[in-house]
């Protein structure tokens, strides 16, 4: 399924939007911006591909203020939709919520999806101490 050139168009200006919001440091607006992009979804947003992108890009947001319940339903929702499943930055973020929540065990299988699917690289932008607990739960 495809959405509408219109439709598609206006999301994706909604989320230039939101990441420029997002990196100027203004993450309330950011998040509206995403919201009113997801909004535009037909029903059953976990249907379409730019909600995975749009879950994600909450997700952050709501990560980054150390939100970490309203994180992990976003990035719960993102791994159920198109392309989530198996997305190593979708896995790092649910890892690392589930570490913030003290579930080490679930922390330790998403942060391992995470290694499995992205390598090293992809926590090397991030407090190290998550790669550190990877180290002493498996063997890399």
């Amino acid at each position: 399924m495809q959405l509408s050139d219109s439709i598609h168009a206006s999301i994706k200006a909604l989320c230039k939007q939101g990441d420029e919001q997002q990196q100027a440091g203004d993450l309330e607006a950011a998040k509206q911006s995403y919201i009113a992009a997801l909004r535009l979804l037909p029903e059953n947003p976990l249907k379409w591909e730019a909600a995975t992108w749009i879950y994600t890009a909450i997700g952050d947001i709501h990560y980054e203020l150390q939100n970490y319940d309203k994180a992990f339903k976003c990035f719960f929702n993102a791994v159920q939709c198109p392309n989530g499943l198996g997305n190593p930055y979708i896995h790092l973020r649910l890892g690392q919520v589930y570490y913030e929540q003290h579930n080490l065990e679930k922390a330790a299988d998403e942060l391992t999806r995470a290694y499995m699917g992205g390598g090293i690289d992809i926590f090397m932008e991030d407090d190290p101490k998550y790669l550190e607990f990877l180290e002493r739960t498996i063997q890399l």
